[in-house]
C-alpha cells in the first residue's frame, strides 16, 4: 500500500472505532433503564460498588471497537469483490495480448483512486509491467505467484486487532470473574455464620461472578464466527482475482 491509503485507513479504523465505542456506550445506557434481574446482573451487573466502571462495561466497550473492525473488513471485502465484476480484461477466447496492447488496460485499473489498493487491480498493474519490461511469461506468472502469497499475509495481517479483540474479551471475563469471587467472599466475611441469608447473598454475588465469564464467552463467540465469514470472503476475493488473472491475462500473453 502507498504511504496515503495506510494512513487513510487507519484514520477510517480510528473513526469507526470511536462509532463503535459510543454505540456500545449507547446500549449501555439502554439497558440500564430497561434491564433488571437475571438479565441486568448477565449484561451489566449494577451490584458492584464502582459501577459503571465495572469489568462487563468495559467488555462492552471492546465488543462494539470489534464489531467496528469487522465492518470495516466487511467493507474492504465487499469492494474488493464488486472491482472483479468490472471486466478489465477480454475474456473472450481469442484475444492474445502483446506488450504494446496492455497499456490501455494498465490505464484502466489504474485511473479509478478507490480501486487501486483492491487485489484485482494491484495483479493486473504488476503483471502488464512486468510484461512490458521483460517481455517473458514466466517471469510474469513468477510475479503473480508470489504476489498472491503476499496477498494472503496481507489479509492475515489485516485481522490482527481483531485477534486479539476475541482474545482480551474472554480475559476479561475471567478477570471479572476473579473479582467477583473476590467481591463476594469479602461481602460475607463480615456476616454471622448463622445469619440466614449468607447463602442466598454469597450464591448471588457467585452468580453475578460467573456471569461475567459467560457474556464474555458469548461475546468472543460471536465475533470469532463473523471474523471467520468476512475472513472468508476476504480471501474468496483474492483467490478470484489471481484465477481471473491466469485466465485472462496471463494465459492471453504472446512473446514476439
Amino acid at each position: 500500500m502507498t504511504r496515503f491509503s495506510v494512513e487513510g485507513e487507519t484514520e477510517v479504523r480510528v473513526i469507526a472505532a470511536a462509532i463503535g465505542a459510543f454505540s456500545a456506550l449507547a446500549l449501555l445506557i439502554t439497558f440500564h433503564f430497561l434491564l433488571s434481574g437475571t438479565a441486568e446482573r448477565l449484561l451489566i451487573d449494577r451490584q458492584f460498588a464502582s459501577y459503571p466502571l465495572t469489568v462487563q462495561n468495559v467488555m462492552w466497550i471492546v465488543y462494539g471497537v470489534g464489531f467496528a473492525e469487522l465492518w470495516i473488513r466487511h467493507r474492504g471485502s465487499k469492494l474488493e469483490i464488486s472491482v472483479l465484476k468490472r471486466e478489465y480484461l477480454p475474456e473472450d477466447h481469442e484475444t492474445l495480448l502483446r506488450a504494446e496492447d496492455l497499456g490501455q488496460f494498465y490505464r484502466l485499473v489504474t485511473k479509478d483512486p478507490k480501486t487501486q489498493e483492491c487485489f484485482l487491480t494491484r495483479l493486473i498493474s504488476r503483471v502488464i509491467l512486468q510484461f512490458q519490461s521483460s517481455r517473458s511469461v514466466d517471469q510474469s506468472n513468477s510475479l503473480l505467484n508470489s504476489s498472491l502469497e503476499l496477498y494472503q499475509h496481507e489479509i492475515d495481517l489485516r485481522y490482527n486487532m481483531l485477534r486479539y479483540i476475541v482474545w482480551v474479551i474472554p480475559t476479561l471475563g475471567f478477570l471479572g470473574t476473579v473479582i467477583g469471587i473476590a467481591n463476594a467472599l469479602e461481602g460475607i466475611a463480615e456476616m454471622r455464620p448463622d445469619d440466614e441469608s449468607l447463602l442466598r447473598v454469597l450464591t448471588s454475588k457467585l452468580g453475578t461472578a460467573f456471569f461475567t465469564t459467560l457474556l464474555a464467552l458469548v461475546m468472543s463467540g460471536i465475533l470469532v464466527f463473523f471474523m471467520h465469514i468476512v475472513q472468508g470472503r476476504e480471501e474468496r476475493a483474492l483467490n478470484l482475482s489471481g484465477q481471473y488473472c491466469l485466465d485472462n491475462l496471463i494465459n492471453r500473453l504472446y512473446e514476439r
